[in-house]
């Protein structure tokens, strides 16, 4: 069965979207198609807004919205000497739930993956070594995720900013609270081996 040129052209859109594959493309454009005019036009106009609003840091590459620089680049009340690399942005939102961190971030736009075409070139590191040189930081923290690409990412940062005599840190990871052993991947064990730590008597 053929689609109308619309609908067709609709469904190829939506199918470029990440984790968005032919079949639930057609199922998010049906749906589309089905609910009121007025719901669809109000989703249109929030994507029009959000992209005519939104644009990226000029300092850490974060969303912003209102200004060239980030909210959080803005605050005075953040520390400047610690930076946190994470891969996008919605990984700053998972950090900042945590209220845990006050220092200030720097988002690569992605992980370093050659087979996807996704290169040195392709992050955000040159902005990452300059802010290094020029905003006396002290303490770069490696939050990238912890699989294949993000420990790769993890690596060639280190290569790159370790000669600049700047302290480089990576997060804990390992597993997770309530999680059992015989279902862990051999990276996440071996990330939690590595993080091991010793115990002191009264410590659980």
């Amino acid at each position: 069965m053929s689609y109308s040129t619309s609908v067709q052209e609709l469904i190829d859109q939506l199918g470029r979207l990440p984790g968005i594959g032919p079949k639930s493309a057609q199922r998010v454009a049906f749906h589309l198609l089905k609910i009121p005019t007025d719901d669809a036009l109000k989703l249109a106009a929030a994507i029009t807004e959000a992209k005519q609003r939104v644009s990226f840091c000029t300092r850490c590459f974060n969303l912003s919205e209102g200004g060239e620089e980030c909210s959080i680049c803005r605050d005075p009340r953040r520390e400047a000497r610690i930076l946190c690399v994470v891969e996008d942005s919605q990984d700053i939102v998972a950090i900042e739930r945590t209220k845990e961190f006050r220092g200030r971030y720097h988002v690569l736009q992605g992980a370093f993956s050659p087979i996807d075409g996704v290169g040195v070139d392709q992050l955000r590191i040159k902005e990452l070594m300059s802010r290094v040189g020029e905003e006396d930081v002290e303490e770069v923290i490696v939050a990238t995720n912890p699989n294949l690409e993000g420990e790769a990412t993890a690596s060639l940062l280190l290569k790159f900013l370790q000669p600049m005599g700047v302290r480089v840190s990576r997060i804990a990871s390992g597993l997770p609270v309530g999680g059992d052993l015989e279902y862990a991947d051999e990276l996440t064990l071996g990330r939690a081996l590595e993080g091991r730590k010793t115990l002191a008597e009264g410590e659980n």
